[in-house]
């Protein structure tokens, strides 16, 4: 068990050993930011391509935005060339990131098409060369993120984690799944457990952490040196902070209350039009509140009428129309 245990990778020594996963299109600053005020040992940002990075695209440059005010965070980058990648993680040790993370586990298509994210478990001497130049080029803590291996008849997750050690990274993530499981079925907990014992750098396991049950199982499967909350923090940037006490206590913190929970939903609203600007804001925040409503009365109908509105204002007074209705229903 890991309670009351820091987190030191490398130099870094985290107040905690629970970890906010890289998402596309859901880490982003205002997410990782509210996700901070709850408590998080560390954040990580969205995955960030090398390649764009370098060329500075109008989206890359609003993923990249400067660290400081977040730290510790982790940068996560993706890309097939180690030249690049060395001069990204360069550009992100110089913004402030605290640790850099190389992606060796996205599974989406449009990544392991161009042979970067999890497609690079299939090519060993590739992801050695990446992990080697990227820990070369920069002064602070490199790390990976992998899966268990291409698919149930390559699970060669322990070989490049003894690599990535071999090489000087810090600490490593595994998600309990193989690429071609995608995020269908359940990660597999106890095949993080090899992986584990193969290295002396920490092991952090990520994968379906979504009650403080599944937090002890995995903690229990696999002997983790710490936790990477994904989908469970969807809708619920307290749980990392409810993990965090969960740990350090043994005892289960209660959520927001719904009048609270209505407030962090406003703030998280009016952040996002404030980085991304009123008309995209509009719609990229539709999904987040989508996952804050979940299970709530009205809910359906609630989703659907907040996917027409695009002024601002309107959607603000139905998100407060809408908690007041269900918390008047929870005192009657």
């Amino acid at each position: 068990m890991i309670k009351n245990k820091a987190l030191k990778i490398s130099t870094i020594e985290l107040e905690s050993p629970v970890v906010l996963a890289p998402m596309s299109g859901v880490t982003d600053m205002p997410f990782r930011k509210l996700v901070k005020q709850f408590g998080a040992g560390l954040v990580v940002s969205e995955m960030i391509a090398s390649q764009e990075m370098l060329r500075a695209s109008t989206k890359t440059q609003k993923m990249a935005t400067p660290c400081e005010d977040e730290s510790p965070i982790a940068v996560q980058l993706a890309g097939t060339d180690p030249e690049i990648m060395a001069q990204a993680a360069i550009m992100n040790e110089a913004r402030g990131a605290d640790i850099i993370d190389i992606n060796m586990g996205c599974p989406v298509k449009k990544i392991v098409k161009s042979f970067a994210g999890s497609a690079l478990m299939r090519n060993e001497k590739l992801a050695g060369e990446i992990m080697q130049a990227v820990k070369a080029a920069v002064n602070i803590p490199v790390t990976v993120k992998m899966r268990l291996g291409w698919d149930e008849e390559s699970l060669n997750g322990a070989t490049l984690a003894k690599m990535a050690e071999d090489i000087g990274l810090s600490a490593i993530t595994i998600h309990g799944r193989t690429r071609n499981q995608m995020y269908g079925g359940h990660a597999n907990w106890e095949a993080i457990a090899p992986i584990k014992q193969a290295v002396n750098i920490p092991v952090i396991g990520n994968g379906d952490l979504n009650t403080l049950e599944d937090v002890d199982k995995m903690i229990e499967q696999s002997g983790v040196d710490g936790v990477m909350v994904g989908r469970g923090a969807y809708g619920r940037p307290w749980f990392l902070r409810q993990v965090m006490d969960y740990l350090k206590t043994g005892e289960q913190t209660e959520p927001p209350s719904l009048a609270e929970q209505c407030e962090i939903v406003l703030e998280h609203y009016q952040a996002m039009l404030e980085h991304y600007g009123e008309h995209v804001g509009v719609r990229h925040a539709r999904k987040h509140i989508g996952w804050y409503c979940k299970g709530l009365n009205g809910a359906t109908n609630f989703r659907n009428e907040i996917m027409k509105m695009a002024s601002p204002d309107e959607v603000k007074t139905h998100i407060r129309d809408f908690y007041t209705a269900n918390i008047e229903r929870k005192v009657a």
